[in-house]
């Protein structure tokens, strides 16, 4: 079969993607074997495939395909989240294309247009990770809000609910005006954002009793604001605020009882400027006296430390702003302007009363909703709540006893902050699309929590004692729905028995039983707590042990200037016009090359070209390993070699699982890459390679195979459609249906020859200083030249005469000879303790060889100073081990031998 002269990955790629899936390759069901499993992190429905979800399914492939040439079961099991805010607005924004408002339809009617949208478009980030080479099992695939995942999250909102850890009331909360939701605090975005900060002046009309003090996070400004007399003007207060258009939800003015400049003003009230409102001036020792004026508003509705304060000194709460973050009629003025419209107009009105001393530009943190990027607004909400004091600390003990590891470490000091000082989670939102919360209201207020409308009756008959006549229809469900995240934190054990929750086994279904705890799990450092610790705690609640032994945090892919790549700055360009351009297997590659675990990838799409690059050297490698014809009459003369690179490919090898078990997986993949590149291509092939038209020998052909099919073994993880198309080609003879690359059994590690690599080593260092020489004076790889070697035989690191043959057909030497002078007028070059000499007659360039000298001496003059430096240091010298010592003083001794033998050769230029 003849191959074609390049690499085409588009003919390559569907071909056998669709061979491994009708082959049930990535089909994975329990049996005698050792399992492999990792779980996806379900991308949401309304994603398409963007470069982090590329770097993150990159590496599960890689570790999944490597678990399954161990010979361990590997399952990968895919699936999506529901996504409850993000899909909500996308079916929200397509009925509003259609002319249909939400608020004209029923739940049942909007459900059925969110379940059209999620078919539609659901599914189309899973089949864009098949183009990358993702080796799920897609039978297995799941969906967060199938109908039996759903069943699982409404049983352990009953048993939590039972067991006194999920409860209903009233909190601040973080609140999403666009998706008119609550979102909980791990999903709010704090941005440094411009603002401005108004100065507003409260009259002060009568005196009153003292009551208290209090002060709001967006009413504080900076010390270097602060002057002694800056609040006080004749009869007015001033206060200083990033939101004027929260004052009419002022409840009081707070300042410190030891604060000498407001002495005269205790125990007065205020007028709240434009509506005339009175409130109270109330002392607190929380108010920092040199912070901003030291006279702040406070306004429980809308800010925490308010709302905290407002309960201490028993304050009114004044909510002004509706769900969509319009101002309701409680406001008095601007009903119906949006909050930031408001803000504006408000400044006017000040300004035009007299009530607005002044505007200075100010920076401050401000939260933003990670969903809908809208600006977060505080706000008290009834809500539902789950208690996470007792579940997190379990949690925290899988992560400091290293029963789950978190690769980098660095994160576990994070992890343990997040877990000590946790808050009970806000399960619930104001949405149609998710799982409805299974709580049922009577009448009377009352509520029961029961799986069905059934169940919930019976249970609320027992409970009521007024309604003596109550009827099911009586009943109605708790509108909201549970948090995304509080179905997601199941998911490793719900993709395997999403009905284990309901209690009727408690061992689980046989995949359970065999795949949990699964192996790895793939993912971002910001999901840290709101994913992965949470999901240590349903594992421990749920199966009494984590479910899962290794936690592998990806960094951020941002682009080569440091940027986040984002569709807005226009930086990221899209993977799959990537794969179509260099290919699956060089994108895979382009990812790996440059992601080490926890750190951010700086991409350039350079990165996939040397992917692409890789590729056809491998391709190019192969095609001239075809092209050979064997002599069988032909013995043997690479024995050396052959050698040789099964000691470098074995030592390879082990580098490569070393870094593989320490999830190395972008040093790993170097590691293979010089294994290929250079050791195996650039020299092994070079050297055993017959002249032009020439045969080669069975015993080096059949090796040279050998060691082929071994590098596409150990390449296949990262490169999976190049190798398998290779693996099949008539050169490794006939294979079986099922014999493919994907289930190749891994090489196992042999002997390694420490003493024939270091002489290859030597003999590639003869190789590259005799071509430097041609590259210098610009002499033709055709012409031959003379090598003359001085070394002493009892010192020398390689046997010239051993490797004369390597010499010749590489270096293009027309001698090789030992001498015991110099050669005058050659250059030359040290290998190791031995000195080279080629001479060039007139053809020498005495300027660049001159050149070429002074940057060895340069670099040799720098090494024996850091030796001597290390040698004069007395600690090291007394304390190191004697072969250590004795073994710079060596260094030493040749540093110096070298330089004064350069010197010599520079005097003679």
């Amino acid at each position: 079969m003849e191959i074609p002269t390049k690499y085409n990955p588009q003919e390559t790629e569907n071909k056998w993607y669709q061979y491994w899936l009708d082959h049930g390759f990535f089909k994975s069901v329990p049996d005698d074997r050792e399992p492999y499993t990792i779980v996806m992190p379900p991308p949401n429905v309304t994603g398409v495939l963007h470069m982090g979800h590329m770097l993150n399914n990159t590496i599960q492939d890689v570790l999944v395909r490597r678990a399954r040439m161990q010979g361990k079961n590997a399952c990968w099991v895919p699936g999506t989240d529901h996504a409850s805010i993000a899909t909500e607005a996308k079916v929200v924004a397509m009925l509003k294309e259609r002319g249909i408002a939400k608020k004209d339809l029923s739940r049942e009617e909007f459900l059925s247009y969110a379940w059209e949208w999620k078919e539609k478009y659901g599914g189309i980030i899973l089949e864009q990770l098949k183009k990358l080479g993702a080796s799920c099992d897609w039978d297995r695939t799941k969906f967060t809000m199938d109908p039996e995942m759903s069943e699982g999250v409404i049983d352990t909102f009953i048993h939590l609910y039972k067991k006194g850890w999920i409860y209903r009331g009233v909190r601040m909360v973080n609140w999403d005006p666009q998706g008119k939701t609550a979102v909980s605090d791990e999903e709010v975005i704090r941005k440094e954002v411009n603002q401005k900060l108004y100065y507003i002046r409260y009259e002060v009309v009568e005196k009153s009793e003292e009551i208290g003090a209090g002060s709001g996070i967006n009413d504080q400004i900076s010390k270097s604001d602060v002057s002694s007399n800056h609040a006080l003007r004749s009869s007015f207060l001033t206060i200083a605020t990033t939101r004027p258009e929260t004052i009419m939800a002022d409840a009081a003015i707070c300042i410190n009882p030891n604060d000498d400049r407001y002495a005269s003003f205790i125990g007065k009230k205020v007028l709240i400027p434009l509506i005339n409102r009175e409130i109270p001036i109330i002392l607190d020792d929380y108010v920092e006296m040199d912070f901003g004026t030291g006279c702040l508003k406070v306004t429980p509705a809308h800010d925490l430390n308010d709302y905290n304060l407002g309960i201490k000194h028993n304050l009114p709460v004044i909510d002004i702003l509706n769900d969509d973050g319009t101002l309701n009629k409680k406001a008095e003025i601007l009903i119906g302007k949006d909050r930031f419209t408001a803000r504006k107009e408000i400044a006017k009105l000040l300004e035009e009363a007299g009530s607005l001393e002044k505007v200075e530009e100010y920076k401050s943190q401000v939260g933003f909703s990670e969903r809908t990027d809208a600006v977060i607004e505080p706000k008290l909400s009834m809500q539902w709540f789950c208690k996470m004091e007792e579940m997190a600390g379990p949690a925290l003990d899988y992560v400091l006893d290293s029963e789950v590891k978190l690769i980098p470490e660095k994160f576990t000091n994070t992890y343990k902050h997040w877990m000590e000082n946790v808050k009970d989670w806000c399960i619930s939102r104001q949405l149609w699309w998710g799982q409805q919360i299974p709580a049922w209201y009577l009448p009377n207020g009352q509520f029961v929590v029961a799986k069905t409308r059934e169940e919930a009756f019976e249970e609320a008959k027992h409970l009521s004692t007024k309604y003596l006549g109550l009827k099911i229809e009586d009943l109605h469900q708790e509108e909201d729905v549970v948090d995304t995240w509080f179905s997601s934190w199941l998911w490793p054990i719900s993709v395997f028995d999403p009905q284990f929750f309901g209690g009727k086994n408690s061992m689980g279904n046989s995949d359970l039983q065999y795949y949990y705890p699964t192996n790895d799990l793939v993912t971002a450092p910001e999901i840290l707590f709101f994913w992965v610790a949470r999901m240590i705690m349903a594992g421990h609640e749920f199966k009494g042990e984590a479910p899962f032994k290794n936690v592998y945090l990806t960094g951020i892919v941002r682009d080569k200037l440091g940027r986040k790549m984002s569709k807005s700055l226009g930086n990221s360009p899209d993977p799959l016009d990537l794969i179509e351009k260099y290919g699956a297997d060089g994108v895979r590659v382009g990812m790996l090359f440059s992601s080490p675990a926890g750190n951010d990838l700086m991409f350039d799409e350079s990165h996939c070209e040397q992917g692409r690059n890789f590729a056809n050297k491998i391709w190019n490698a192969f095609r001239l390993v075809k092209g050979w014809e064997v002599d069988p009459q032909l013995s043997n003369q690479n024995q050396n070699l052959i050698d040789w690179f099964e000691s470098r490919f074995n030592q390879a090898l082990t580098e490569i699982e070393e870094n593989f078990k320490q999830y190395r997986l972008s040093e790993a993949l170097m590691a293979t890459y010089k294994l290929v590149w250079d050791d195996f291509c650039a020299w092994y092939l070079e050297m055993v390679k017959p002249a032009y038209q020439q045969p080669i020998d069975a015993e080096t052909y059949k090796s040279t195979i050998g060691f082929f099919e071994n590098i596409l073994k150990i390449v296949h993880p990262f490169m999976p459609f190049l190798t398998e198309e290779l693996w099949h080609d008539e050169l490794f003879g006939e294979r079986a249906e099922l014999d493919c690359c994907i289930v190749a059994q891994q090489p196992k590690g042999g002997k390694i020859n420490l003493k024939l690599l270091n002489e290859i080593s030597m003999v590639k260092e003869v190789v590259s200083g005799i071509r430097n020489i041609r590259n210098i004076n610009q002499i033709s790889p055709k012409e031959a030249l003379p090598l003359s070697y001085k070394s002493d035989p009892k010192t020398s690191e390689v046997n010239y005469e051993s490797y004369k043959p390597v010499l010749f057909k590489l270096g293009n030497l027309s001698n090789v000879s030992p001498t015991n002078e110099k050669i005058p007028g050659a250059t030359s070059f040290f290998t190791g303790s031995t000195e080279n000499f080629v001479k060039l007659s007139n053809q020498i360039n005495i300027e660049a060889e001159r050149e070429r000298i002074q940057k060895e001496l340069i670099y040799l003059q720098g090494f024996l100073k850091s030796v001597t430096a290390k040698l004069s240091n007395e600690r090291f010298v007394q304390n190191a081990k004697p072969e250590i010592v004795a073994n710079e003083q060596q260094k030493k001794a040749d540093a110096e031998a070298k330089i004064a033998i350069l010197e010599e050769g520079l005097a003679g230029l």
